[in-house]
C-alpha cells in the first residue's frame, strides 16, 4: 500500500476541492492554451491535406490506390514541403486548403533518403509558415503538430520535445540523423505536416511514429529540410556520390587498428564491386576493408554514405584500404549516384 501525504488544507483551510487548482495553476494553463490556440490560428491556413493516386492506378473505371498526408506552404508562390513517402511515385496529387480550395499539386522533387519532398500548387499569394531554428531546440520544450491524420483535416496535438539527435532509417534504408523525438501524438496522415514551437515557427517535418507505442513520434529537423528543399528546387533531386560497391561494417583486427593508429576499431568491408564503376577503376577488390575516404575516417556503411555528398562527385579522393594486413592508399573518383 502506498500512502500519499496531501498537504492541502493543513493551514486550516479545510480539504482541497477535487479538481480545483490554484490561481497560479489556472494562469499557467490559460497561458498554455493561449500559446497553442495562437499558433493554430496563425499556422493552420498554411497546412494542406495531400491526397495521392499511385502511379499506374488512375485508369478510367479501374481501381485507384493511393493515400493521404500533410504538407505546409513555405513560399507564397505555392511551394510546399512534405514527406517523400507521401508523394513518391504519385500519378496525381490533390491539395486541399483550409479555405476549401482543392488544387492540383505538381511534384518539384523528392528525396527518399531524407524522406523529404517539395510540391508546387498553382497560383500565388498563399499563406505561409515561418521557419524556425531546430538547432536551438531543447528537450522538454513545448511543440505543436498540425496535420491531417486519417484524413481528419487540421488536427492539432501538443507535447514536448522528448529527445534530440535520434537516428532513424528512411524507407530507402539510409540513416537519417538529428531526428527530433516528440510525444505530440502523430497518426497516419500526419506525415509531412509541421512540428512547431510555441512561437508558431516550424522546427521539424513530422515523419514517423512507432506503432503500438505510446507517443513515440519523430520529425525531421527544419535545418535539414531547408537544405534539402533548396536542392530539390534547384535540381529536382539531391546529388550524391556513388562508388559502385556493396559493403558491410566490420571490426578491424585489434593489432592492425593499434599499429596503424586508426581512430576507430571498425571499417567497411567490400562484398561486391560493380563492373565499370569508380570502385573498379580504383582497383578495389572484394574483402578489401575501407578505413578512410576523402581524408575522413570511415567507420561504418552509414558513415561512408554521409561522406558521399555532391562535393566529391568528379573529384579524385584518397581512399585508405586494408587488404589483409597491408595498408593501401588508392584514389577514387565518385560519380553522381544513379537514379532509382
Amino acid at each position: 500500500m502506498v500512502l500519499i501525504h496531501d498537504t492541502a488544507g493543513t493551514a486550516g483551510n479545510g480539504p482541497a476541492t477535487p479538481g480545483a487548482g490554484t490561481p497560479a495553476d489556472d494562469a499557467l494553463l490559460d497561458a498554455y492554451s493561449r500559446a497553442v490556440t495562437s499558433v493554430v490560428e496563425r499556422v493552420s491556413p498554411a497546412v494542406v491535406l495531400l491526397e495521392v493516386t499511385a502511379k499506374g492506378t488512375s485508369r478510367p473505371g479501374g481501381p485507384q490506390r493511393g493515400g493521404s498526408g500533410s504538407g505546409f506552404m513555405f513560399a507564397p508562390d505555392g511551394l510546399a514541403l512534405t514527406n517523400s513517402h507521401v508523394v513518391h511515385g504519385a500519378d496525381s496529387i490533390r491539395a486541399t486548403l483550409t479555405d476549401g480550395r482543392v488544387l492540383r499539386a505538381d511534384l518539384v522533387g523528392d528525396d527518399p533518403d531524407t524522406d523529404l519532398a517539395v510540391v508546387r500548387l498553382p497560383g500565388g499569394d498563399f499563406p505561409t509558415v515561418e521557419l524556425g531554428d531546430s538547432r536551438a531546440l531543447r528537450a522538454g520544450q513545448l511543440v505543436i503538430a498540425i496535420g491531417n491524420p486519417l484524413g481528419f483535416q487540421t488536427t492539432v496535438t501538443a507535447g514536448v520535445v522528448s529527445a534530440l539527435g535520434r537516428s532513424l532509417r528512411s524507407q530507402s534504408g539510409r540513416l537519417m540523423d538529428d531526428i527530433v523525438q516528440t510525444d505530440a501524438a502523430l497518426n497516419p496522415g500526419n506525415s509531412g505536416g509541421p512540428l512547431l514551437d510555441s512561437g508558431g515557427r516550424v522546427v521539424g517535418v513530422c515523419t514517423a511514429m512507432i506503432l503500438n507505442a505510446q507517443n513515440l513520434c519523430f520529425a525531421i529537423p527544419v535545418h535539414t529540410a531547408t537544405f534539402v528543399a533548396g536542392r530539390l528546387i534547384r535540381d529536382g533531386r539531391l546529388r550524391r556520390g556513388w562508388l559502385g560497391i556493396g559493403a558491410q561494417t566490420v571490426r578491424l583486427p585489434r593489432r592492425l587498428a593499434r599499429e596503424e593508429g586508426m581512430p576507430s576499431s571498425t571499417g567497411v568491408m567490400v562484398v561486391g564491386v560493380e563492373p565499370a564503376s569508380p570502385a573498379a577503376a580504383a582497383g578495389l577488390r572484394e574483402r578489401d576493408v575501407v578505413a578512410g575516404f576523402a581524408g575522413r575516417p570511415v567507420t561504418s556503411v552509414d558513415e561512408l554514405h554521409r561522406l558521399l555528398t555532391e562535393d566529391v562527385i568528379g573529384v579524385s579522393s584518397p581512399l585508405v584500404v586494408f587488404r589483409g594486413l597491408e595498408r593501401l592508399e588508392l584514389s577514387v573518383t565518385a560519380v553522381e549516384s544513379r537514379p532509382d
